[in-house]
Order: C-alpha cells, then sequence, then structure tokens
C-alpha cells in the first residue's frame, strides 16, 4: 500500500541531483549525437529531466505514480523543450514507446528494485534492449544489497535534508518474498507513511549482469559512485552502465 503524497512535497531535497552525478552524464551522453534522446523509468518528480531538456536533451519520464507525474509536468515553463512525461508502467514501455529510439534508459534511486520478481526483471532487460539505438545504455543506480543479511528487516541508509528525514526498511516474509515500507518523519517528529510492505527484490550485481547478458549486452560496468570509483562488492551503493 502506497501513501506517497506524503513525499511529494519533499521528493526533490531527499533525491537531490548532484555535481558528480551531472558529471557522469555528460561523458556519458557525450558518446551519442546531439540531441541524445534518455528515457527515465520510475522519474519521480522530474527534476534530473527537466535539467537535461534545458540542456537540449530529448527526454522522457515514465511514472505510475500519477502524483509524481503532476508535479513534474508542473516544472514546465518553456514549451520549445522536448520533454514529456507519461503515466505508464515498465511493463508496458516497450508497447508504446519507440523502439530503437533512446541512447540511455535509466533506473534510478533504487526504483529497479520494485520490479519485484525475476521473470519481469528479465522482461526489463529484454524491453531495454529493444528500446534502445545501437550502441545504447542502461543506467542503474541502486544499493548493493549483497552487504545485507535478510535473516531479519534491513534498514537502508537514511536520506534527510533540512526539514525531514526518510527512512526506508526491506523485510524477508514467510513466503520468501521481499517487503518494502518507508516512513518520513518531519521536524515535528511526526511520522508520515509512504510506502508500507511493496513487493521488492533486492537485486545484485550478479544478477544484473546474468539479465544483461541473456537480454543480449555485452558490456556491463559496475561503479561504487558517480565519481565512477571502482565497485569492489562492499561498498553501500552500486551504479552500473549496460551496453
Amino acid at each position: 500500500m502506497e501513501i506517497i503524497q506524503n513525499i511529494i512535497e519533499y521528493y526533490d531535497e531527499l533525491y537531490p541531483i548532484s555535481q558528480e552525478q551531472k558529471d557522469f552524464y555528460k561523458d556519458l551522453i557525450s558518446r551519442y549525437n546531439e540531441p541524445a534522446k534518455l528515457l527515465r523509468v520510475g522519474c519521480g518528480t522530474g527534476l534530473f529531466e527537466h535539467l537535461l531538456a534545458r540542456e537540449g536533451k530529448d527526454v522522457t519520464g515514465i511514472d505510475h505514480y500519477p502524483e509524481m507525474l503532476r508535479s513534474a509536468n508542473l516544472r514546465r515553463r518553456n514549451q520549445l523543450m522536448s520533454i514529456r512525461f507519461f503515466q505508464m508502467s515498465y511493463l508496458d514501455m516497450a508497447r508504446f514507446l519507440g523502439k530503437g529510439f533512446y541512447n540511455i534508459i535509466s533506473v534510478l534511486d533504487n526504483r529497479i528494485i520494485f520490479i519485484h520478481d525475476t521473470t519481469l526483471l528479465r522482461k526489463f532487460f529484454f524491453d531495454c534492449k529493444q528500446l534502445l539505438s545501437d550502441g545504447g545504455s542502461v543506467v542503474l543506480d541502486l544499493s548493493n544489497f549483497k552487504i545485507y543479511s535478510f535473516t531479519q528487516k534491513v534498514t537502508l541508509p537514511e536520506r534527510s535534508s533540512l526539514r525531514v528525514k526518510l527512512n526506508s526498511t526491506i523485510s524477508l516474509r514467510d513466503d520468501g518474498k521481499y517487503v518494502f515500507s518507508q516512513n518520513l518523519e518531519n521536524g515535528s517528529g511526526k511520522i508520515l507513511p509512504v510506502m508500507e510492505d511493496d513487493l521488492v527484490y533486492p537485486l545484485t550485481d550478479s544478477q544484473i549482469e546474468e539479465f544483461a547478458k541473456e537480454a543480449g549486452f555485452s558490456r556491463i560496468e559496475f561503479y561504487s559512485s558517480w565519481k565512477k570509483e571502482p565497485f569492489t562488492g562492499s561498498e553501500p551503493s552500486l551504479k552500473c552502465v549496460i551496453s
């Protein structure tokens, strides 16, 4: 169950765009002809997408939360920017979006884990392969779930801003499925639920490599940060470029 509207006001400050992320994408985008065409799966409030569009990129964002997309569309000030947002599940993207069109497909901020079983994950990687242009790339940004033991409830690193704290947990149910819960704590100490027991799948680097190769990708690069620092398996976060 989601109570996603509780986070809308704070979303951008809890998921800011760092200079390191901007530099990472600038380098990746330079591989492609202008205007580079980017698709963001789980675009949230569209902060990063609008930044890219203002720089002249062709940007598409999809999300299944209408509350997020309303916020994303409210940002639009310049009708000449090449940017669009659709309410759409990752399950439908290969049906409705242009095949062979996108240079870069991104799933950031742990949103990949909401593709909550291996069959759906395999479909996702195959769908990305269809949607990408020749030489296109998939960028994934997620926690390194290899460092956690799911024999008990796992608490992910807290996100915080001047106004709120965001706490996230993953639990393993008796039926072998993983569920995700998230709560906001405001300045007065009030707890606001954001998600409650949503199904997730804590994807690991070895599984990413397996699914990517099955879908026909040949190159998988792992990093521990947007600075492209090496990923050894013990770092808290994982960045991945698949091509």
